[in-house]
C-alpha cells in the first residue's frame, strides 16, 4: 500500500496538529483526568487512522483491456439507466455512477485508453452526491476519452456534501492509459460514466467496485 501523492503531506500535517492538540488538552485542561486525556488520545488516533484510510492506495492487480470499461474508482453503484447527456454527446447514453463514501479509496482512475477529446472544470454547489442534480449543479469536471477507433467514453468527477475539492492529473489533447490515476475527490463523492448504447453493462445497482479493478461493461 502507499499513500496519494498529496496523502503525505496531509498524514503528517494531521499528525502534528493531533499531537499539538493532546499536548495542550493535558497541559491546560486534563493534567488531572487521565480518562478524559485517554479518550482524547483514543479518538485522535482514530481520526489519524481514518485520514491514513482515506489517502491510501492499496497495491491490486489492474485490468487492462481495450474493449472494456473498468471502474474508475472504489465505490457502490448506485445509477444504471439510458438517459440524455447534454454537456458533450448532446444524445442518449448508458450512465453508471459510483459512489464513494468517505471509507472508499479515493483515487480515480481513467476508465479506458486513448487521448482526452475534451475536459472542462465547473465549480458549483455541494449537494450531497446522490442527489439527482449533483451532476449539473455540484462541483465537477467532465472529462472525454476517445479510443483510436473513434469510440468515445465521457468521466465525470462530482465533489459530494463532505468534499470540496476535486483533483485532476489530465488535460483536453494528451494520451492516457487505462487504470492509470487521473484524479482524486475529498472525503464523500461520486463519479458517472457515460457508454454508449450498444454497451453490455457488466454491474447491477448496490454492487461494489473497485478501482482499476472491476469491469464496469464491454464495448462493442
Amino acid at each position: 500500500m502507499r499513500l496519494h501523492r498529496e496523502g503525505t503531506t496531509i498524514m503528517l500535517g494531521t499528525g502534528l496538529a493531533l499531537l499539538a492538540l493532546n499536548g495542550l488538552a493535558y497541559y491546560f485542561l486534563f493534567r488531572e483526568n487521565s480518562t478524559a486525556m485517554w479518550l482524547l488520545a483514543i479518538v485522535s488516533i482514530a481520526l489519524f487512522i481514518l485520514v491514513v484510510q482515506f489517502f491510501r492506495i492499496p497495491a491490486r492487480a489492474l485490468t487492462l483491456h481495450e474493449k472494456q470499461v473498468i471502474a474508475p474508482a472504489d465505490g457502490t453503484v448506485v445509477v444504471i439507466e439510458e438517459t440524455e447527456e447534454g454537456e458533450y454527446f448532446k444524445d442518449k447514453r448508458r450512465q453508471v455512477s459510483i459512489f464513494m463514501s468517505p471509507l472508499n479509496v479515493h483515487v480515480n482512475r481513467n476508465p479506458l485508453s486513448g487521448v482526452v477529446s475534451y475536459f472542462r472544470y465547473y465549480p458549483g454547489k455541494y449537494l450531497v452526491a446522490w442527489h439527482p442534480k449533483s451532476s449539473t449543479d455540484n462541483e465537477r469536471t467532465t472529462v472525454v476519452i476517445q479510443q483510436p477507433n473513434g469510440v468515445e467514453v465521457l468521466m465525470r468527477q462530482i465533489a459530494g456534501a463532505l468534499a470540496r475539492r476535486i483533483v485532476w492529473y489530465v488535460k483536453e489533447g494528451e494520451s492516457v492509459k487505462q487504470t492509470d490515476e487521473m484524479g482524486f475527490i475529498k472525503f464523500g463523492s461520486r463519479v458517472d460514466l457515460y457508454l454508449p448504447l450498444d454497451a453490455k453493462i457488466n454491474v447491477k445497482m448496490g454492487e461494489k467496485t473497485k478501482g482499476g479493478v472491476t469491469v464496469v461493461a464491454e464495448l462493442a
